[in-house]
């Protein structure tokens, strides 16, 4: 993996640009706007950055060009609606909407875009593509998944941890100084009054299960920089890359990280499979799964479903995990294959949350570059 500029600091492209300091202002930030924005909406006051007592707020509504190069249902309802929560405007580009899917120049396109808008949101196949285009880009832009990584994904699933009690202990402090340093009085004294940071319940052990894909490697990322225990379990031929496990492990080095990465070989039998799902299973706070087959693999079904059998979360996995512990899924699931009906339904299951959360997670990564500009 090539060295990544420090002008990509300015951008949201992958987790790996920025401190851990930095992800717990956004999260902050996040947990805060979406306390803020749900009592504004019960009162019937505007929803703006400074109308809820932002400091450091864009002066103007904000434009948001939003570029598809994948179909989307979560990345496009979240940033329509949250841009527009922001006082601002989102302009959609589907792919063949768009020059680039002619074959213009990525350059080109960057600099002509973002000449008209204040910030950019790609969800697109190519990590190198999508930073090329950060490169000469004028605006921040926002990685809404590549086949590489889907950080804003993971930053969801952290903010939805932490509403349920999962976090280190020395995010407190940080959001409570977070929002002395951010808020306006008002803003402050509502939340202290509301308090929407839960009583931590117990650090994070995130158990991710499956592919070892865009979003396995977006919880090594996290992990590694907030420095929580992350155990991953993949088949082999599915197993994350290797330069992104070599870097999880740098970056684990240095915040006392604890990762385990657990590849299962492709001649295991079933009860080998069971044996290391109940291991990485236990004591968990968090479990958590992709879908075995994502947009662009139909045609790898069939051998996928092979290569994972015995993969599926069920309440049975669910029991060996810590007794508080919560099922995560980025969405869209397919019950029977990567979950099981009743643990997606279940008690545990925090999904929809999870899915809610992109919303005021992208708000809030919003803000905080806009605040940056």
């Amino acid at each position: 993996m090539r060295e990544v500029p420090n002008h990509f600091s300015n951008h949201f492209l992958s987790l790996k640009d920025f401190s851990k300091s930095q992800l717990y202002d956004m999260l902050s930030l996040s947990l805060a706007l979406k306390s803020l924005c749900q009592n504004a909406k019960s009162l019937s006051k505007p929803i703006t950055p400074q109308a809820l007592g932002i400091k450091n707020s864009p002066q103007n509504p904000p434009t948001l060009a939003l570029i598809l190069e994948k179909p989307s249902t979560r990345t496009r309802v979240s940033f329509e609606a949250g841009v527009y929560e922001l006082g601002g405007k989102a302009i959609i580009l589907m792919g063949k909407d768009t020059q680039m899917g002619r074959g213009e120049p990525i350059k080109d396109s960057a600099r002509v875009i973002s000449s008209m808008v204040d910030i950019i949101a790609i969800r697109t196949f190519s990590q190198e593509g999508l930073e090329e285009f950060a490169l000469h880009s004028s605006v921040p832009v926002i990685n809404a998944l590549t086949d590489l990584s889907h950080p804003l994904q993971v930053m969801a699933d952290m903010l939805t941890m932490i509403e349920c009690g999962i976090y280190l202990e020395d995010f407190a402090p940080h959001f409570e100084e977070f929002c002395k340093q951010n808020l306006q009085q008002e803003a402050l004294d509502f939340i202290k009054s509301q308090n929407p940071l839960p009583k931590r319940i117990c650090s994070p052990i995130a158990c991710y299960i499956g592919d070892g894909n865009n979003m396995a490697h977006s919880w090594l990322k996290l992990a590694c920089i907030l420095g929580f225990e992350l155990r991953l379990l993949c088949p082999q031929k599915y197993a994350p890359d290797e330069k992104i496990i070599a870097l999880a492990q740098n970056l684990a080095n240095k915040s006392n990280a604890k990762i385990r990465v657990e590849i299962i070989p492709s001649n295991a039998d079933k009860f080998a499979v069971q044996d290391a799902l109940e291991s990485v299973a236990k004591d968990a706070s968090v479990l958590t799964t992709d879908t075995w087959i994502s947009m662009g693999q139909e045609e790898e079904k069939q051998s996928r479903i092979n290569a994972f059998e015995g993969f599926c979360i069920n309440q049975a996995l669910m029991q060996k995990a810590h007794s508080n512990a919560i099922f995560l899924h980025c969405l869209p699931a397919y019950r029977g294959y990567e979950v099981s009906d009743e643990v997606i339904e279940g008690a545990q299951s925090r999904v929809w949350q999870e899915a809610n959360n992109r919303l005021h997670i992208q708000k809030g990564i919003m803000l905080w570059l806009l605040a940056k500009k």
